[in-house]
């Protein structure tokens, strides 16, 4: 600890309290105004750094987050020789700090760096795997197939990072699993040299680059499971880095799903097709000429079909897509052993095969289909202890089904994983408080009771920015006089405002039913209704909302967070329910399971911690800056009547209220 003070020098944290003073160089900045929240929020986050410990910081909209954990993150990984990894949920925060935080930092501060963005290695195109795709077009590929191939190859010829985002049509999904980057076959060794790889051109600049972006879905695969980061010496991902999480308050559910396993009815199909179709009669068998191969593949995906559907009779899928399984055995193994088959004549094509490039190829599937058999006993079997296990329907029409696992309790995972000694990570959003100032009910649900936790509030004047108008009179939501209710207190509401309005739902058939009894009055009245979930993409309708006057949005669950409208477009936020989560997920019902068995309260300890950070987020939407006025509307008269509604007042911001 004290070399790293004197290496740094005892001044680092003055150092960035000033770049964020009054008269700091940040001051020089376009548009930029001292925010003593964000100084505070700079300065725990250097001290956090400084020392290798674990800080979770709420700071709410309008105090500047990123650059407040960036500019100490940059000047630490520069002095100390540290990367900076910076994950987020969304990509417009990706886009957000890439194309304007971090190019405000690179005109101001006493530095230079370099940030680059981290994609999957899946994004990436393998220009030798195309070749080879080229070559083997014939054995490998259907005429359409075919067509897309040679597509590809003509934007590879101009593209300029090789990757999916640079694609304008997205590409058949089966065409470029077979030419894009895979850890086992485009590797340093083989495409390290090549001068055409994306991927290991974009690995480069990584490894060369200060400053890391990636999303928290590709950071718990890159960070593997915590029996890999125990056996670190330090950092988690490169040997000498450090972790920042913004919009942290999704890290629990993002982790749960990636530490889990997933076996997927459509993937398995996918790779035993890869080795031979026998529709098409084309695969990797077909190359090799290995008639064994074919037989074995084209019988063992008859196999899965029968097996999954096996599956699905043992389901019941009336509540939804997904169906919890409480027993093991939940139908007759009849596929473990043919997969293991399969197995065993992958390896014994790889030694009889010389061209490298080939057997890597089939190493690759081999690989697949083992992890495949070993997921599908351990799902059977139930193996993994206090995991909840799931069958899913997936797919655009439900058509395929996953087995899901995952951990009930994800902190004591995430406690060995992240949360370990000797490293640093911050972890930051706007909120993560449920009314207390040590944000306990976050840090314990995350693993990190260790870390120092801060509270920093925001610089909006709520007093004078926002009003919320409570409906006391709203039925019971089980009342017959309720959808009627509802329906003329959003109009009313929508009224005061001249539309401008975002109209929230805990539920997305209940939200349907609403913009279909009230789509005559949104018309009468001349307001350009949005409904989520009517054919535009999310994007699509946030930019409709911003451009057209007079509109109001009706949205669920993605509309309560990560959306951005400052200006007077939105003026109004309407709350239709309090967003107690249905426990009908088998993940959540589980963890309520498991607060009972501990002996705890599963609505005090779960139910209602999660509904009131919800709400914030909810509420989050209205004000975005200084000059933002609106109103808030709460249409769930449980936030007075009820004894729990004191927590949900507790934790909104301080502003007037009226109750009706």
């Amino acid at each position: 600890m004290i070399a790293l003070k004197d290496s740094l020098g005892s001044d680092f944290v003055e150092r960035v309290r000033d770049f964020f003073s009054v008269n700091g160089p940040l001051s020089k900045a376009k548009n930029f105004e001292f925010r003593p929240q964000q100084q505070e929020m700079a300065v725990a986050v250097a001290h956090a750094l400084e020392e290798e410990r674990h800080l979770v910081v709420e700071a709410g909209t309008g105090v500047g987050k990123s650059l407040a954990y960036l500019a100490p993150a940059i000047l630490l990984a520069i002095e100390e020789h540290k990367k900076a990894i910076v994950s987020t949920h969304t990509i417009n925060l990706q886009e957000q700090l890439l194309y304007k935080d971090i190019p405000i930092l690179k005109k101001i501060l006493p530095v230079e760096f370099d940030a680059a963005l981290m994609k999957g290695r899946q994004n990436y195109l393998c220009p030798r795997r195309l070749e080879r795709a080229l070559q083997q077009a014939n054995e490998l590929f259907t005429g359409p197939e075919q067509n897309e191939v040679k597509r590809l190859a003509e934007w590879a010829r101009t593209t300029r990072d090789g990757s999916l985002s640079d694609l304008s049509v997205e590409p058949d999904p089966k065409v470029w699993i077979q030419v894009c980057s895979e850890a086992h076959i485009c590797t340093q060794k083989t495409c390290g040299q090549d001068q055409r790889c994306f991927y290991q051109q974009a690995r480069k600049r990584l490894l060369a680059a200060d400053v890391l972006v990636v999303n928290h879905t590709l950071l718990f695969i890159l960070l593997i499971s915590p029996e890999v980061q125990q056996e670190r010496e330090s950092g988690f991902i490169f040997p000498n880095d450090f972790l920042i999480l913004d919009e942290a308050h999704t890290v629990e559910r993002v982790a749960s799903r990636q530490i889990g396993m997933n076996i997927s009815q459509y993937g398995l199909r996918s790779t035993i097709q890869r080795l031979y179709n026998a529709r098409t009669r084309k695969g990797l068998f077909t190359v090799t000429r290995d008639a064994e191969g074919v037989r074995l593949a084209a019988e063992l995906v008859e196999d899965a079909e029968k097996f999954f559907a096996a599956v699905e009779s043992k389901c019941d899928f009336k509540k939804g897509r997904e169906f919890r399984v409480r027993e093991a055995d939940l139908v007759r193994d009849t596929i473990t052993g043919r997969l293991t088959t399969l197995h065993a004549r992958i390896a014994e094509v790889v030694k009889r095969t010389d061209d490298e490039f080939l057997k890597a190829e089939l190493q690759e599937y081999g690989r697949r289909i083992r992890d495949t058999r070993k997921g599908i006993g351990d799902f059977l079997e139930q193996s993994a202890r206090e995991h909840v296990y799931w069958v899913e329907r997936t797919g655009k029409t439900a058509q395929f089904l996953t087995l899901n696992a995952a951990p009930i309790d994800v902190a004591p995972v995430l406690r060995r994983m992240i949360f370990r000694d000797n490293c640093s990570c911050i972890m930051t959003s706007a909120t993560l408080s449920v009314g207390r100032k040590d944000l306990a009910y976050f840090r314990q649900r995350i693993g990190a009771e260790e870390a120092e936790p801060a509270l920093l509030g925001g610089p909006f004047d709520f007093q004078k920015q926002m009003k919320m108008f409570i409906v006391k009179k709203m039925p019971d939501p089980r009342d017959a006089q309720y959808e009627q209710a509802l329906e003329h207190w959003v109009a009313h509401f929508v009224e005061k405002t001249d539309g401008r309005a975002f109209v929230l739902f805990t539920s997305y058939r209940g939200m349907q039913q609403v913009a279909e009894r009230m789509e005559q009055f949104f018309s009468q009245k001349k307001f350009n209704l949005l409904v989520q979930g009517s054919g535009a993409p999310r994007g699509k309708l946030l930019d409709q909302f911003k451009s057209m006057p007079r509109s109001v949005l009706f949205g669920t669950d993605s509309f309560w967070m990560g959306v951005d409208v400052p200006g007077e477009a939105l003026s109004n936020v309407i709350i239709t329910r309090l967003p107690f989560a249905v426990p009908d997920h088998p993940l959540i019902e589980a963890k309520l399971e498991l607060i009972e068995e501990r002996g705890g309260d599963p609505f005090t300890e779960y139910s209602l911690p999660e509904a009131i950070l919800k709400l914030r987020q909810g509420v989050g939407r209205l004000i975005r800056t200084k000059s933002d006025r609106g109103i808030i509307v709460i249409l769930d008269n449980r936030i007075v009547t009820r004894p729990y509604g004191r927590a949900f007042l507790q934790a909104l911001p301080k502003c007037p209220v009226e109750i009706i």
